[in-house]
């Protein structure tokens, strides 16, 4: 299905819990946020009924999201659940890791195609401070628990931010020479906690190619511009929703965990979608693409969302 402006929706990142292990300063205060009770939550079975009804729509790419989507119970039955939607081509998931290796050979099992890890530093203090809560041991041993269960092209999320993690640049390009993984570094945007922070903290991703010549352009994905290293396995992704927004190329609409539909993640309009089923949970999900707004207006400042990101899903 196309959306007013011609751009075919085809992509659903579907949360499945607003609740995260974690507590990372951009994105939670150290207190954590108010947590919705279970029964607000969608169900594993409506999790499952909101993807066929979008596959219905066109979608053929699925991710989950959280908060972290690991702390859900049930999150390998809804990955089943999923899977099993012949229409759907491509089944991801987004985690922190923390809790990944207990969860990498479930999640390969229950037909997750492929794996996003976030992960801003390498830096086992500094991911601590980020983090709040977890340790980078966790989540190393998460990747490779991913790496054992069949998940080889990983794809590596890291949050460029000033004075923070921007000296760690090419440690992260390292990690694409010897192994067949994207390192995608993603502009900070102005949501949530940080939206009042420093003007030095919100880099634009030009800085890797800036610091960094020799990387090579390749085939786009998606919404990320790909470079390589020379004789790199792996790719470079850059995704910068405010310097060079992409919003002409977005092909995705958002479930929340409560069960609203967003047909942009810094709006403020959403469709209820719980207690929706058959032919009525479809249309809404069809009224959702047809009043998909064109662009953001992180330009003009902060996300006119009310929502954080962990109530979105990431």
């Amino acid at each position: 299905m196309t959306d007013p402006f011609g751009r075919t929706i085809d992509y659903l990142r579907l949360s499945v819990t607003d609740r995260c292990n974690y507590r990372c300063q951009y994105c939670m205060p150290e207190e954590g946020v108010f947590k919705r009770s279970h029964s607000e939550i969608l169900t594993v079975e409506e999790c499952v009924e909101v993807a066929r009804a979008a596959a219905a729509c066109g979608v053929r790419k699925v991710r989950l999201t959280g908060g972290e989507p690991l702390v859900r119970r049930g999150v390998p039955d809804i990955c089943r659940g999923i899977s099993a939607i012949p229409e759907i081509e491509e089944l991801c998931l987004t985690t922190n890791a923390g809790l990944l290796s207990d969860f990498a050979a479930p999640l390969r099992q229950a037909g997750v195609d492929r794996l996003n890890i976030s992960l801003d530093t390498l830096r086992p203090d500094r991911f601590a401070a980020m983090t709040r809560r977890g340790t980078l041991d966790q989540t190393l041993a998460g990747i490779e628990a991913a790496q054992r269960a069949g998940f080889e092209h990983l794809k590596i999320n890291a949050v460029l931010i000033g004075g923070f993690n921007d000296d760690e640049i090419g440690d992260f390009l390292a990690l694409t020479m010897d192994r067949p993984w994207e390192v995608r570094f993603i502009e900070l945007m102005p949501m949530g906690p940080c939206a009042g922070w420093e003007k030095g903290r919100f880099l634009s991703s030009q800085v890797v190619l800036d610091r960094y010549p020799a990387l090579e352009r390749v085939e786009d994905s998606g919404v990320a511009r790909r470079y390589r290293l020379p004789g790199a396995k792996g790719t470079v992704g850059l995704i910068s929703p405010i310097s060079c927004d992409f919003c002409a190329q977005c092909s995705r609409i958002r479930v929340t965990a409560d069960g609203k539909l967003k047909g942009c993640l810094h709006s403020r309009e959403e469709i209820p979608l719980r207690g929706l089923h058959g032919a009525e949970l479809e249309a809404a999900i069809r009224r959702g693409i047809a009043q998909k707004p064109e662009r953001h207006h992180l330009s003009q400042g902060a996300s006119a969302t009310p929502r954080s990101m962990n109530q979105i899903g990431g």
